[in-house]
């Protein structure tokens, strides 16, 4: 059985270079504010698989793997939406590597996957959380949601540039 873990010592596994060790572990996800609107995760807690490489000059190579989803909103319609991710993300820590070979999230053999996989999730989140990829939303008038009637529409109001036209009376008794 995994368990609850924030923090991971991978000092504790005692890889030598080459070897690499494959752990499954589970963390919880804070909310996602988006918007005005709040995502909870779901499962709670997250399950992920961590694989750990040692490399060679005391660095390591990471690979983080979960599922996840969110529920909360559409920002369409508002209805509630609860779509699902695949993450596979990889990290690197070679000490002498230049910054580009630093992981942020290893500090002191620590490794904080607590915040790994909430930044790895946050990476995954597309720019809209929807319902359904075709979500038509609202309609901008009436608020009407346009999923439950799809052929909902407003008449179009008069061109403007013919408002003047409106004032014109026409109904006008003429003696010639």
């Amino acid at each position: 059985m995994a368990s609850l873990s924030d923090e991971y010592d991978i000092g504790r596994l005692r890889l030598t270079s080459g070897e690499s060790r494959s752990v499954e572990l589970f963390t919880g996800v804070d909310l996602f504010e988006l918007g005005a609107d709040r995502y909870e995760v779901a499962p709670d807690p997250v399950g992920f698989r961590l694989d750990i490489d040692r490399t060679t000059g005391y660095g390591y190579a990471f690979r983080l793997r979960f599922s996840a989803a969110l529920h909360g909103p559409c920002m369409r319609c508002l209805e509630p939406a609860e779509p699902s991710f695949e993450v596979d993300i990889r990290e690197i820590d070679q000490p002498g590597g230049g910054e580009e070979l630093t992981s942020p999230y290893l500090a002191d053999g620590i490794l904080d996957v607590h915040s790994w996989v909430r930044e790895a999730l946050s990476l995954a989140l597309p720019s809209q959380v929807l319902c359904r990829p075709a979500c038509a939303g609202l309609c901008t008038q009436c608020g009407v949601n346009l999923n439950a009637d799809p052929e909902h529409a407003h008449p179009a109001p008069p061109d403007p540039r013919w408002a003047k036209l409106s004032e014109l009376d026409l109904n006008v008794d003429r003696d010639d």
